[in-house]
């Protein structure tokens, strides 16, 4: 048995002070989430009856919240090749770029932690699948080699999009946002869901029971965003780190691992896979064993308050940046909503 257990009034206090800290970050964790859901909500309601205005509902007037653009990847990701070309910023949905850039930004700083402590999508597939393992007392995996196969999918995607934006120019970015197409891309989105067709729910509906069954199925395999953030946490200058001397290699850690990561077996985890999520620091046992760690000479550990004001500085400080500098609305005029909106569905990807 290792030094740490030598005495049992030791050990013992170590559990419990580990116990409440594990407590306590991920009770955080889930307020963070919670908040950032209800905020997605609130926007997602406010956006629809913006729509419903403009269909002639009879409904009044509601100002469009620009960060429904949030969930428009593929424009943030044209206006910021847009914005590199020209160093200009684009006109028409420049939320979107400022959004991605600040998922893009806490993925650098705080690893994946977009992916588990903001992405509402990524909340709702850790609630799936913790149901699951409440339910039926378990998680399925699939063999490691078609594991390995399937997440590839998510970076064969990502590069899809990324050549896709890359090789088009400024002037053809701006053409395509400027179209009726592009002006409504974020109403396109809505109807996508108001009047999802058969084979559109049949796949969402295998996506939510693929999810209750296997851990974060959609993010771990397929989506093209979380893939994005992997790239960019790789820069990360935060690593779980594995003391080897107080390790009682109880594989807690890598049993916890919503990514599946062998926690226990590595001292520092580098993985592009590595969520942020702080859940195999929360049931390791032994205090000081497992840490979130800023990687300098002196392996300052991280706490989840420490990520959680991070990532609100970052969010709240792109976010009022991009308002304060007159870059977050998009600035069409009612008429041309009164025009577009009503035919929505007439318009095709240019």
């Amino acid at each position: 048995m290792k030094a740490v257990l030598d005495s049992p009034e030791v050990a013992a206090k170590s559990f419990i002070r580990r116990d409440y800290k594990a407590d306590r970050s991920q009770r955080l964790r889930l307020a963070v989430q919670v908040a950032f859901l209800a905020l997605n909500a609130w926007i997602g309601v406010q956006f629809y009856w913006f729509v419903r205005h403009f269909e002639g509902t009879g409904i009044g007037p509601v100002s469009r919240p620009p960060g429904v653009e949030g969930w428009l990847p593929i424009a943030g990701l044209m206006n910021t090749r847009y914005w590199l070309l020209t160093g200009e910023i684009p006109r028409v949905h420049p939320a979107a770029m400022f959004l991605i850039l600040t998922f893009f930004a806490t993925s650098l700083l705080f690893r994946k932690a977009f992916c588990s402590w903001l992405c509402p999508v990524g909340t709702v597939s850790e609630w799936l699948w913790k149901l699951g393992r409440d339910t039926f007392k378990r998680n399925f995996f699939l063999p490691r080699w078609l594991d390995i196969g399937l997440r590839s999918l998510k970076y064969i995607l990502l590069g899809l999009f990324l050549y896709a934006v890359g090789s088009m120019s400024a002037r053809a970015i701006a053409e395509f946002l400027e179209s009726p197409y592009g002006l409504v891309a974020d109403v396109k989105m809505l109807d996508f869901f108001r009047f999802m067709g058969v084979t559109a729910a049949v796949v969402i509906g295998f996506l939510v029971i693929a999810s209750i069954f296997v851990q974060n199925f959609w993010c771990r395999y397929l989506c093209p965003y979380g893939a994005l953030m992997g790239l960019a946490a790789l820069l990360s200058p935060l690593r779980i780190r594995r003391n080897k001397e107080t390790c009682i290699d109880c594989a807690k850690c890598a049993k916890a691992c919503p990514s599946r990561l062998p926690v226990d077996q590595l001292v520092q985890i580098r993985s592009a896979e590595c969520l942020g999520c702080m859940e195999c620091v929360a049931v390791c046992p032994v205090e000081d064993t497992l840490d979130l760690t800023l990687i300098t000479p002196a392996q300052r550990p991280v706490r989840a308050w420490m990520v959680a004001a991070g990532l609100a500085v970052v969010f709240f400080g792109v976010t009022a940046t991009a308002q304060l500098t007159g870059h977050w609305d998009t600035p069409i005029p009612d008429w041309v909503y009164r025009e577009l909106i009503p035919r929505a569905r007439e318009f095709s990807h240019p």
